[in-house]
Parts: structure tokens; C-alpha cells; sequence
């Protein structure tokens, strides 16, 4: 049986490795899905590739509020309702120290990474129903520490609070709200972020990475949208406010 029968789900940042794995999972198990990115071409891109009529594509700015109540309203009214949100956005930065990071660079990742990710509680939540489940990708730097990207790092601690509060919130409507923590993940973002260590030898950064995990290598795409999936499910309907670890051991090598 579909895990996602005739469930409505929203994806932000679908255009990306790891939202595109996701709609593709969800549509499988019977979703209906709308993903949304910040590029136009990226999702016409994704739409071509699944193929898939139960698939809608809406261009937004997580980070401005009247694009949030937009996609959301698009939502309902190409679909009827939302079942799953899966508040997915996120960019890393630049790989720099505290001292030497451009204001504006800051400013960007913090509004994607964490308004972008109160935006989307603010608006799509309240259009939700009595069991809804809304999961929220943090990181494994939301848990832990990195040098040199502090931003990205102070976000992604920060959604884990926003988390814990709609939980909260939300509770009583019998919403439930988890977020999820990826270690490096084989997609664009841990690419840009290897080519910003090691310039000159990928690589190396790369092996780095992969030495600093329990299993010796990246997730796939694939292993994430498996984990939103279960917590997207009627499986995990007594799970809420929790932090979902998925790092390969990371935090503990």
C-alpha cells in the first residue's frame, strides 16, 4: 500500500539534490506534490524529469513573506489542501572564519536558512489539518560546530528552536513538527563547500569529510528522502519535536 496516498505535500528547495529525491520518493507512494525553488530553469528541470501529472512547480523566495502565503495559497489551490511540509530551503554560505565573513552573505544565509523556515511555519501551518506533519531540514552542523561557517552553522542551530516550538504550538491541532539532521550529503552543496576547503584538490576535502563519519561516506539523496518519508507517514504518528539524526555517525567519530 501507498505510504502517501492521496496526501498533499509541499517542498521547499525541490529543485535541489535532496527535495528533488524527496518528491520523487513521495510521488511513488502517491503524493501529491508542489515543489518550490528559487529557480525558475531548476524546476522546469526537476518537472521534466519525473514526469509526473500529480506534480506542480511554483517559483518562490522562502525568504520574503508574500512568496510564502503565495506558494502556500498556489498549493490549495491546484491541490485542495497540505498534508506534508517538508521546510526544505537551505544554502551554505561561503566557507570563511567569523572575522573575515561579508555581512552580506550572512544576512542571505540567515534568511533563507532560518526565516525562510519561520516563514513557512507561519503560513503553511495554520492551512494544515489534525495530522499533519511538517519536517524541517536542519543539519548535523544544527547539533555540532564547523569552523569557518558560522552562519550556516548559528541557522541551522536555530531551526532546531523553531522546531521545538511549533511542536509545541501545534500540538493541539495534532500537528506533528521534527526536524532532520544530515551529515554530508553527495549532491551541489557539500561540492561547493569541498571546492571552497581544497580549491585545488576536491578531493581531499572530500576524503576528509568521509573520515569524519562512523561508515566512511556520504549519504545519498535517497537515504534523506527515505527518513522524510517514514516521518511524512501514519508510521511516525507518535514522533513530534524530536531531532532525527541521519549522519552516518558523524557525531560521534
Amino acid at each position: 500500500m501507498k505510504r502517501l496516498r492521496d496526501k498533499v505535500v509541499i517542498i521547499t528547495g525541490g529543485a535541489g539534490g535532496i527535495g528533488k529525491s524527496t518528491a520523487k520518493r513521495f510521488l511513488e507512494e502517491g503524493a501529491k506534490v508542489l515543489i518550490v525553488d528559487l529557480k525558475e530553469e531548476e524546476l522546469q528541470r526537476v518537472s521534466e524529469e519525473l514526469k509526473n501529472k500529480n506534480l506542480a512547480v511554483y517559483r518562490a523566495d522562502v525568504s520574503r513573506a508574500e512568496e510564502v502565503k503565495a506558494y502556500t495559497e498556489a498549493c490549495l489551490e491546484k491541490f485542495g489542501q497540505i498534508d506534508v511540509f517538508f521546510n526544505n530551503a537551505g544554502i551554505e554560505g561561503k566557507f570563511l572564519p567569523i572575522m573575515d565573513y561579508p555581512e552580506e552573505i550572512f544576512d542571505r544565509v540567515i534568511a533563507v536558512n532560518l526565516k525562510g523556515v519561520w516563514l513557512g511555519c507561519q503560513y503553511v501551518i495554520p492551512k494544515m489539518h489534525e495530522g499533519s506533519s511538517v519536517i524541517i531540514t536542519s543539519s548535523v552542523a544544527g547539533i555540532k560546530g564547523f569552523s569557518n561557517l558560522g552562519p550556516y552553522v548559528a541557522s541551522k542551530h536555530a531551526v532546531v528552536g523553531i522546531m521545538r516550538v511549533a511542536a509545541m504550538e501545534f500540538a493541539e491541532k495534532k500537528i506533528r513538527v521534527n526536524s532532520i539532521h544530515p551529515g554530508p550529503v553527495n549532491n551541489r552543496m557539500i561540492r561547493s563547500i569541498e571546492e571552497q576547503i581544497s580549491p585545488e584538490d576536491p578531493q581531499n576535502a572530500k576524503e576528509g569529510f568521509e573520515n569524519a563519519t562512523l561508515l566512511h561516506r556520504y549519504a545519498e539523496n535517497e537515504e534523506i528522502a527515505d527518513l522524510a518519508l517514514f516521518l511524512a507517514s501514519d508510521q511516525s504518528s507518535y514522533i513530534t519535536g524530536t531531532i532525527q539524526v541521519i549522519d552516518g555517525g558523524m557525531c560521534l567519530a
